[in-house]
């Protein structure tokens, strides 16, 4: 019976490493572009780009690299259309943070894809968290149980946008909004299949992984010379563990534009209720 048992244990322990490494693997797959975004970044220090500058090169490779992905239908025209519109909420972002008389960061280098003091290559920074999302809800067919209804997720994600802006002149409600996402979102569960078996994870905590990985991302890409932030001017330094919330705030606010578009599509697909089990879309607003 010992045995047995101690068999039975390693058995699961198999299934329960074989299930952590293809999670991991699907997690890498759904950050194709951010990958292929950050190899963009190391190249630009090395290639002899002659007279067109680093920043215009990363913009056309990271153009080129999102053509790429439609090409190869990993990512659809639809999906473009999400990515487009991220480009322009983190564009609008990005030319108040860098106005001089904000100064939260800034871009050093010359460009001519620019808008004021903001390369346009900014953008595919913001489309790459949503790239991330898009994919992941895909690979691993994401549900969401007990999701707030549109009354509370909207408003609140326009009011942590706009704290983005306001808290410079007002105060920084930044963990009032915190808490109300605690609040809106505490019962609200991620579903996901890795291998065959359904799992679950509350999304508050999803949010918290994933504000942290970007800041993680965040400290590559200033290393690797994407923006700069005051602190770093006279040389890198790493990025402040407080960035954490930020990242977090600006996850919850693309999650909630993903998760609220693939619902608006599901319900005028009149097939959707019909592919029920297997569309991802299908749960976005399960009670």
């Amino acid at each position: 019976m010992a045995y047995a048992g101690q068999g039975m244990r390693v058995g699961a322990m198999r299934v329960w490493v074989r299930e952590l490494l293809m999670f991991g693997l699907k997690q890498a797959r759904a950050c194709l572009f951010p990958a292929m975004f950050f190899a963009i970044l190391a190249l630009s220090h090395h290639l002899p780009l002659g007279a067109l500058p680093r920043y215009d090169f990363i913009f056309l490779a990271a153009v080129a690299a999102q053509l790429l992905l439609l090409a190869l239908r990993i990512e659809t025209k639809k999906e473009l259309i999400v990515l487009c519109g991220f480009h322009f909420v983190g564009l609008v972002l990005e030319l108040f943070k860098t106005h001089p008389a904000i100064g939260s960061w800034s871009y050093p280098e010359a460009a001519f894809f620019r808008i004021g003091t903001v390369p346009l290559y900014s953008g595919f920074m913001y489309a790459a968290v949503a790239s991330y999302m898009i994919q992941a809800w895909r690979l691993l067919g994401l549900r969401l149980r007990n999701y707030p209804p549109y009354g509370l997720s909207i408003p609140l994600s326009v009011a942590i946008y706009v704290n983005f802006f306001s808290h410079h002149f007002l105060p920084d409600f930044r963990w009032l909004l915190t808490l109300a996402v605690v609040v809106v979102f505490w019962r609200t569960t991620v579903l996901f299949t890795v291998t065959g078996r359904e799992r679950s994870m509350p999304l508050v905590f999803a949010f918290a992984l994933i504000g942290f990985f970007i800041w993680v991302a965040e400290n590559i890409s200033t290393f690797l010379g994407a923006w700069t932030y005051p602190a770093q001017q006279a040389a890198w330094t790493v990025v402040s563990f407080g960035k954490v919330s930020s990242w977090c705030l600006l996850v919850i606010i693309s999650f909630i534009i993903v998760a609220d578009l693939k619902h608006v599509r599901g319900r005028r697909d009149p097939n959707a209720s019909a592919r029920g089990r297997q569309s991802p879309a299908a749960g976005a607003h399960a009670r």
